[in-house]
C-alpha cells in the first residue's frame, strides 16, 4: 500500500500532494501573524505619533496597507508564483483590474460633473 492510498479522503478520494501541500505550517501562520501583527502597530505609530512629516502620513499608511494585503496573500491564501497559482495570481489581477478601473473612473466623472456644475449662486438665482 503506498502513500496515497493511505492518506485518502474521508469521501474516498486518493489525497495529492497539491492537497498536502497546499496548507500552511504552523511556523508559516505565526510567521505571518507576527508580520500582521508588526504591519498593524507600525500603522498606529505612524498615524498616532508626530515624528513623522504630516503630509506624508497617508503615504506611509498606503505602503503600510499594501505590504499588509501582501502579508495576507503570501501567508494566509498561500498566493505564490509558482505555476500551479498561476490562475489564482491572475484572477487576482483582474480583481486590481476592475476595482483600478470603477475606481478612477467614478473620481474621473466626478471631477468632470464638479468643473462643469455652475457655481451654488447662479443655482440660487435661477430657482427664484
Amino acid at each position: 500500500m503506498t502513500t496515497h492510498e493511505s492518506q485518502a479522503s474521508a469521501d474516498g478520494r486518493p489525497a495529492d500532494d497539491d492537497d498536502l501541500d497546499s496548507s500552511g505550517s504552523f511556523l508559516s501562520y505565526t510567521a505571518g501573524l507576527a508580520f500582521a501583527l508588526l504591519l498593524t502597530g507600525a500603522s498606529f505609530l505612524v498615524a498616532g505619533s508626530h515624528l513623522f512629516w504630516t503630509p506624508g502620513i497617508p503615504v506611509g499608511l498606503a505602503v503600510l496597507a499594501i505590504a499588509q494585503m501582501g502579508v495576507h496573500l503570501v501567508f494566509f491564501l498561500h498566493m505564490s508564483s509558482g505555476p500551479d497559482n498561476a490562475n489564482n495570481v491572475l484572477a487576482l489581477a483582474f480583481g486590481v483590474l476592475i476595482v483600478t478601473l470603477v475606481v478612477s473612473g467614478s473620481l474621473w466623472i466626478m471631477s468632470n460633473l464638479n468643473a462643469n456644475m455652475m457655481p451654488a449662486s447662479v443655482i440660487m438665482d435661477m430657482q427664484r
